[in-house]
């Protein structure tokens, strides 16, 4: 299922706005959201940058929101105000787990 209704919802903005923005009917958007009529690749694309989403994001197989909120490291955290040690044994601890994961695999 995808996220047009949650993200739509976040932001206060009714059906009728949606509607305009894709020129569609208000109807339309209802069976968007709900997944009876299946999205276009131009409303993915225009969804996505009117919510400000990655498209994976949008359409609920990604739970990262927008990539460009990854840090250069490509982690999904923030690590700011950490100092260096801090840094190198959070680090550490994710090599830990993936080694981990591969051992139980």
């Amino acid at each position: 299922m995808n996220r047009i209704k949650q993200l739509r919802n976040e932001l206060n903005i009714k059906q009728d706005v949606l509607a305009k923005f894709l020129n569609l009917e208000v109807a339309g958007i209802s069976k968007l959201e709900t997944g009876r009529v299946p999205l276009k690749d131009e409303y993915i694309l225009r969804l996505a940058d009117f919510f400000n989403v990655s498209t994976d994001y949008l359409l609920g197989k990604s739970t990262v929101r927008n990539l460009s909120n990854l840090n250069s490291d490509n982690q999904l955290f923030d690590i700011s105000g950490l100092d260096e040690e801090n840094i190198k044994e959070v680090q550490n601890y994710i090599k830990y787990i993936k080694w981990r994961m591969r051992e139980v695999q």
